[in-house]
């Protein structure tokens, strides 16, 4: 199957923003117009909403859309512009220690089921937004990257998507030694709680989670030189990526394995999980 049947599931599925990142990733399309359909999702005070992370449906800004809005600028190079504003916003709605909240309090929008709000910074968002900042000089990435490294290097029990959050601070922590050991003791904890889709035979997997649901090492490790590729063998990684492939439906497109709560989410979840696994098997030396 073809690059070209992705991009007619786009244009079949996917919005706007997400048309235009597969044209600048994957043919000639510019930086710019990813720009301008990123602002559409803007709010004044620096934050991003408007149903930006799906699953919350309003336009209030919510951390999880600036994690969105910061991915994608970061991929077509355009974060320096709009890196202050994110972080003035973000040590706003953070607690005195750098620490963001799932999700902040807003109006009476319709949301997941698991989009709990909360006044108390968390591990998950915090750990996803330092790192994908890393490199901008501002007072909050240092007080959350003080925040994030402690806890860590403590964690004893954990679950995949904060796993996660933590692989993306440590991938974009200065100290690179520090970083690779916190991710070795990671790895550990993944595999020794089940927190990897290995294979069919999976046993228990972890509370709250189905085996569909669990990620593949290739979720941990995007691209070969993650810092979780070294948590899993050559074969596993290529049983991984044959899965992926796999899962690729008939119109050329990946669809989200999590719950679809109504039905919009899952054509505005399709986009960015077909541009990611499109990315994953590029990486990898996949044919796409």
């Amino acid at each position: 199957m073809s690059i070209t049947a992705a991009e007619t599931f786009l244009f079949t599925h996917a919005r706007l923003l997400d048309r235009r990142r597969f044209a600048f990733l994957f043919g000639s399309g510019d930086a710019e117009p990813v720009v301008r359909a990123l602002d559409a999702y803007r709010n004044p005070d620096g934050g991003y909403g408007h149903a930006l992370e799906p699953d919350g449906r309003g336009a209030d800004s919510q951390p999880l859309a600036a994690l969105t809005a910061v991915s994608v600028l970061r991929e077509v190079g355009a974060l320096d512009a709009f890196a202050p504003a994110i972080a003035d916003h973000l040590a706003e709605i953070s607690d005195a220690d750098g620490a963001v909240p799932f999700a902040v309090p807003a109006g009476e929008y319709p949301h997941s089921p698991w989009w709990q709000a909360s006044t108390e910074g968390a591990l998950l968002p915090t750990a996803n937004l330092a790192g994908a900042l890393a490199e901008v000089d501002h007072p909050w990435v240092a007080r959350a990257a003080d925040y994030c490294w402690p806890r860590i290097e403590a964690l004893a029990s954990s679950h995949p998507y904060e796993v996660r959050g933590c692989l993306e601070f440590l991938e974009g922590a200065p100290d690179r030694t520090r970083a690779r050991a916190a991710a070795d003791r990671l790895g550990e904890l993944v595999r020794s709680s089940r927190m990897v889709r290995l294979g069919s035979d999976m046993g228990e997997t972890p509370q709250g989670y189905t085996v569909a649901e669990l990620p593949y090492p290739h979720e941990y490790a995007p691209t070969p030189n993650s810092l979780a590729a070294s948590w899993f063998s050559a074969a596993e990684m290529a049983e991984s990526l044959d899965a992926l492939t796999a899962e690729r439906g008939a119109d050329g497109g990946w669809r989200p394995r999590w719950l679809i709560w109504t039905p919009v989410v899952e054509h505005e979840w399709s986009g960015p999980v077909t541009i990611e696994a499109l990315k994953t098997l590029r990486a990898h030396g996949r044919e796409l």
